[in-house]
This record gives C-alpha cells, sequence and structure tokens, in this order.
C-alpha cells in the first residue's frame, strides 16, 4: 500500500502574536514556504518578526466579534483564506479566589477562550468549502489541572480544551483538523533564553 499523502499547507494566521512561541511558530512556517499572517492587539511590536520571516501583521482584538470578521477579511484580501490557523491568545488573573475581581475574571476567560470559539468559527468556514485545513490551539498544564490562585486561567483553559474536542469530533470527518496542546510549562522568548526553568519554543514549534 502506498503511503497516505499528507496534506499541504499554504496560508497561516498565529492569532496572539508575540517574541514567543508565536515568533517561533512564524519562523518555522516561513521556512516551510507558508504566507504567514500575524495578529495582535499591538501589532506594531511584531515589526522585527516580520521583517525577520516575512510575515504581515494585523491589528486584532480577538475577543470582539467585529475585529475577528474584519481580521480575516484583511488577511483573505492581501493572500486569501488561511488554511493553517493557530490560536496562542491568552489572559491570565492569579490571586487568592475570594479577592478575585470579577471583571478581571470576566476578562481573562474571553481573552483565553472565547477568542478561541470567534477565531475557529470564522476560520472553519472557508475550510470546509475547500474540505481542507488546520486550527491549532495552544493549551497548558492547567487545561488538565487547575492551580491555587490560578482559577481564572484553568476555566479558561478548560473551556479552550472542549472546544477543541467537540470541533475536531464534528470537523475532522470534513476534512479540518483540530488540535489541542499541552505545554506543560513556562515559554522562553524566541532565539534561545538563560533561564533553563524556561520552555523553547524554537523546540515546542518544530515538535
Amino acid at each position: 500500500m502506498g503511503k497516505t499523502k499528507q496534506p499541504t499547507y499554504r496560508r497561516a494566521l498565529i492569532v496572539g502574536a508575540g517574541s514567543g512561541l508565536s515568533a517561533s511558530l512564524a519562523r518555522l512556517l516561513y521556512r516551510n514556504e507558508l504566507r504567514v499572517a500575524l495578529a495582535s492587539r499591538n501589532p506594531d511590536k511584531l515589526k522585527a518578526l516580520c521583517e525577520e520571516s516575512g510575515a504581515t501583521a494585523f491589528k486584532c482584538d480577538a475577543t470582539r466579534i467585529e475585529d475577528v470578521d474584519t481580521l480575516f477579511r484583511a488577511v483573505e484580501g492581501a493572500f486569501g483564506a488561511p488554511d493553517l490557523v493557530i490560536h496562542n491568545a491568552s489572559g491570565r488573573v492569579r490571586g487568592e479566589f475570594a479577592s478575585l475581581d470579577p471583571a478581571a475574571v470576566r476578562d481573562s476567560i474571553l481573552h483565553t477562550a472565547f477568542s478561541g470559539f470567534l477565531v475557529a468559527q470564522r476560520a472553519v468556514a472557508p475550510m470546509l468549502r475547500e474540505g481542507h485545513g488546520a486550527i491549532f490551539f495552544t493549551g497548558a498544564s492547567a487545561s488538565v489541572k487547575g492551580y491555587a490562585r490560578s482559577a481564572p486561567f484553568a476555566m479558561g483553559k478548560f473551556a479552550l480544551r472542549g472546544l477543541a474536542q467537540s470541533m475536531a469530533r464534528e470537523l475532522s470527518p470534513k476534512g479540518v483538523h483540530v488540535a489541542h496542546f499541552v505545554i506543560d510549562g513556562g515559554i522562553g522568548a524566541a532565539g534561545g533564553s538563560s533561564d533553563d526553568s524556561m520552555l523553547d519554543p524554537d523546540a515546542i514549534a518544530a515538535t
């Protein structure tokens, strides 16, 4: 029997782009000849990365429906609908449970989980039309285990994992691959770090 042909991806969008894992992914995708779009609430901080990876940066608050729609319209207009979408956005609030600020908790969950839903829902329509595409969510050890003083982060990451599982069961038979990656530890800046306690984002991206 012949080998199953691996799908080819041409256009990638990374939402929640920054200097860590997103930067490593952008460089890796560029080396594999994908067009790369980066989305951030502050795209100015991505100028150096764009020059290095050939990426294009877009401004987007991924908790806002209209921002996400505007982002995808802009990316589609620039080089077509992305067939690989990576959601790497999250919000983190720490503190004693009894004293947590409800508004801050709400914002944390919006940035971690609701943004994942908005991005994935907008991404999946053209993928379904083509019968091809992939959506990746970055998780954490908090996706499977809640830590003390970190309830909002666990709530958001648990929700994101549930979203990915539900999507995968529904969309995989239709040609859309959905994956959720549990990254167990803090991630350093791309390009190496002197802090041995931090995970290497280049190694994570390569994996």
